[in-house]
């Protein structure tokens, strides 16, 4: 109840000459004569946006919107009568039927005013209630349907004058004790005789929400309206006089120094009021908490020096909450804290292979540093890096790492990130500035040496924000990490304790740079027999947990995972043999909660009903009697393939076609082998004419699937020797490496993942690059059982050991024209 604005209203008369007019205080004979007139059943509607008009209360709205413009001068040149209706939420520009108060105050336009700003304001009366039947009419403004609303008539008794007494003492109190209600005030109060008025001329002043005080025009009951308005009136003098004793505690002159002064004596005398702390109890209660931090001398110093600036600061200045968030960050942050580790490497070991199946050479290099870490006391981290295809487990074994290890784990994904700032952070003088994710999470964690795994590194981006994989230059690397600078917290930050883990699906996409800084660790797919004892050993028993079962209701064997793996999914990991496999459990709950009889074991029945026959196909080695048709190996994001190249030729002049989707790269190994065949043809014994009277033809199946890599040359080029000879091609023989123009055989990448390829589909032989012996000698032997291998340094080996004497059945007789004339 701030000030009282709606009292009267004194009216100049208008360039037309009407006659002035005054609209006084409703008296409670008009208010009478009011309710006796008639009552109209259909009116316009105005929404008021922020206020809510009570009967008898005159006060000025100036028109904004151009529907309320258009009732008002509608209304004002026919009855003057409306309907005005407060709005649920003032912020809706055009309010719909559902966003209006069902009671409204039919209202009078007294005067309609052009002002000298250009806005008309209308001064309307309020003249009795009525609710909101229905709309008639939403364009150009509502119109509506509406029925009377009649006030309760009030009974004149010692309780009720008492009430309606206290209601018009505690008014004028408010009037009196507040400075921003002028005195004439008092002279409307007591100038009313009229209870009905009374209320709502105190209501409509009332310092509340709308929506409490539409609930107190919806009241028709005067006595029960009168207690809800003297509860808020109890309020407000509450305050007033709250406010009143702040004051009278700090008279001071107000100069601008002083002003501030005040004002803060004023927000600490309100929190002794309410029981809280002031700034200064919490600003040592923080200086208490930095005494036992482990930082060291230059973190002390500026944790004391920005203590000291919030001593300084006034609380209600912006700069307050930006310096006592950033002091409670440097509390919160694990300072040369470290969680102890667990030099037991048996019990390591066994923590590892409890969760993942092989890996080996992830699990040794982590019992490495531990036996390090535990004779010499202090070590660096390692930063590695596991790189290998999707679903293999890269991500989940940092987890179990941090477990072997007793460590505190972290994990954030970098995939997609393209601003530098998410993880060095943004400068504390931005609004809503905020630390990085490295310190971010170290806050969160709670200590200084987690296992941190960094997800998916070679996915990162970069644009006009900045290039993350720079910032983690400094990040990743042993000597600078000591000191690491994140731009909010503008101090050094040890990261050398923290064991970094990054993990990606590719190479070639992460910065050379930052490459060179990380250990690389291979994580190559899983063979067959290697997915049927994950899936046996971790799989089943998993999903038979999640999904409630019970030994005894769902097991499945080796030869069913056989089939699962062979025919039902296509991936280097087990992430999808995952999902099948929870498909096969949730249908097997549902047999169990049906009270189906079942047996335990899944049958291969049970598996093709529940996945159906949507089956993968593999490519088998097929036979060798077609001329030109030789097997290749190749590596995909799911693993190796076999790769079957084509060739044909047709009368023309040399023209060479590649179809199947290829890459550049491998377009250019078929033109170099097509090079090499016509700069060897004398030692390969092959008329030279044959490349100027025939089109050549090489196609790659899986038309669809783009490929690409230089890892097809030899096979390219064997199958244009096979086709141009007519020889049939080895049997069951398959071959990868790369070509040059001078026939030498270079090395290739991927060789585990074809070499597995090679054995599933029954494969006996492979041509390799001599260069790739150093793979195979890694290889387990368990994976190249049955398999023959031959290492060849140049292409006239791979023809040699690939191409028999024997022609093909049908085999082609090339027809040369004779051009020597």
């Amino acid at each position: 109840m701030e000030e009282f604005k709606n009292m009267y209203f004194s009216i100049e008369s208008d360039e037309e000459g009407e006659d002035p007019g005054f609209v006084t205080l409703m008296t409670q004979d008009e208010e009478d004569e009011i309710n006796k007139q008639e009552f109209p059943n259909e009116i316009p509607i105005l929404p008021l946006r922020n206020t809510v008009l009570f009967p008898g209360v005159v006060f000025p709205i100036t028109l904004g919107r151009d529907k309320a413009i258009r009732l008002i001068k509608d209304a004002y040149k026919s009855t003057k009568i409306i309907g005005v209706v407060a709005q649920k939420d003032e912020e809706i520009d055009d309010p719909s039927a559902d966003d209006l108060y069902e009671i409204g105050t039919l209202a009078y336009i007294v005067k309609m005013i052009r002002m000298p700003d250009g806005n008309t304001t209308a001064i309307i009366q309020g003249k009795r209630k009525f609710k909101l039947e229905e709309l008639s009419q939403t364009e150009p403004y509502f119109r509506a349907k509406v029925s009377d609303i009649t006030e309760q008539p009030f009974k004149t008794n010692r309780e009720n004058n008492a009430l309606i007494s206290t209601v018009r003492d505690m008014a004028s109190k408010i009037v009196e004790i507040s400075p921003n209600i002028p005195t004439e005030a008092n002279f409307a109060l007591k100038n009313i005789d009229s209870p009905n008025f009374l209320v709502n001329f105190i209501a409509s002043n009332l310092n509340v929400d709308i929506d409490e005080k539409q609930l107190i025009l919806e009241l028709s009951n005067i006595p029960e309206k009168a207690e809800v308005v003297l509860a808020h009136l109890n309020r407000e003098m509450q305050m007033l006089e709250l406010k009143n004793q702040i004051q009278s505690k700090v008279k001071v002159d107000l100069d601008k120094q002083q002003r501030e002064y005040f004002l803060h004596q004023q927000i600490r005398a309100i929190q002794e009021e309410l029981g809280q702390d002031s700034p200064d109890q919490e600003i040592e209660q923080l200086r208490a908490r930095g005494i036992r931090k482990k930082w060291d001398e230059i973190t002390a110093k500026a944790f004391t020096r920005e203590l000291d600036k919030l001593m300084r600061t006034n609380p209600a200045a912006p700069d307050y909450s930006v310096s006592l968030n950033y002091a409670e960050l440097l509390l919160d942050l694990p300072w040369n804290e470290f969680t102890k580790d667990s030099f037991d490497l048996s019990k390591a070991r066994k923590t590892l292979d409890a969760d993942h199946f092989g890996l080996e050479k992830v699990k040794d290099r982590i019992l490495e540093y531990l036996a390090v870490l535990k004779l010499k006391g202090d070590m660096k981290s390692p930063i590695l890096c596991l790189y290998g295809p999707p679903g293999v487990g890269k991500t989940s074994l940092g987890k179990s790492i941090a477990r072997a290890m007793g460590r505190k784990y972290v994990r954030v994904s970098l995939g997609g990130l393209h601003d530098e700032s998410e993880l060095r952070g943004h400068r504390k003088t931005y609004i809503g500035a905020m630390p990085g994710r490295v310190i971010q999470n170290l806050k969160k964690v709670g200590t200084s040496n987690p296992v941190f795994v960094l997800d998916e590194i070679d996915k990162i981006g970069s644009d006009f924000r900045g290039d993350p994989s720079s910032a983690l230059l400094e990040i990743l690397d042993p000597e600078q990490n000591h000191a690491f600078h994140d731009n909010y917290v503008d101090l050094d930050y040890d990261l050398s304790k923290v064991m970094f883990i990054a993990t990606a699906n590719r190479l070639d996409t992460i910065q050379p740079a930052l490459l060179d800084r990380m250990e690389i660790i291979e994580i190559n797919g899983y063979t067959l027999e290697e997915k049927i004892q994950i899936a046996k050993k971790y799989l089943v028993p998993k999903q038979r947990k999640e999904h409630g079962l019970k030994a005894k209701d769902f097991s499945i064997s080796e030869k069913v995972l056989g089939t699962i793996v062979e025919e039902y999914t296509r991936e280097s990991g087990v992430r999808g043999l995952e999902k099948k496999i929870a498909s096969l459990a949730r249908f097997r709950a549902k047999q169990v909660v049906g009270g189906e009889d079942i047996k335990a074991a899944v049958s291969d029945k049970f598996v093709y009903d529940v996945l159906g026959n949507q089956r993968i196909e593999k490519e088998l080695y097929q036979d060798n009697e077609t001329a030109g048709v030789v097997t290749g190996l190749a590596w995909t994001s799911v693993g190796g393939e076999i790769l079957f190249v084509e060739s044909t030729m047709t009368s023309g002049r040399g023209k060479l076609t590649l179809t199947g989707k290829l890459g550049d790269v491998m377009k250019e190994s078929a033109i170099t082998a097509l090079t090499y065949l016509k700069a060897n043809c004398d030692e390969l014994k092959i008329d030279a004419a044959i490349f100027d009277q025939y089109d050549f033809h090489i196609h790659f199946p899986a038309g669809a699937v783009p490929k690409d890599g230089p890892s097809a040359g030899i096979t390219i080029l064997t199958s244009l020797a096979s086709l141009i000879t007519q020889r049939k091609v080895k049997s069951h023989v398959a071959m990868t490496g790369e070509i040059t123009l001078r026939g030498k055989v270079l090395p290739v990448g991927g060789i585990k993942e074809k070499i597995l390829a090679a054995r599933r589909t029954g494969i006996r032989e492979i041509i390799l690059s001599e260069s790739n012996r150093k793979d195979i000698d890694d290889i387990p032997a368990h994976y190249i059982v049955g398999l023959k291998f031959h290492f060849v340094k140049h292409m006239n080996e791979v023809l040699k050991l690939a191409i028999t004497k024997n022609k093909v059945k049908d085999a082609r007789i090339w027809k040369l024209k004779d051009t020597s004339n």
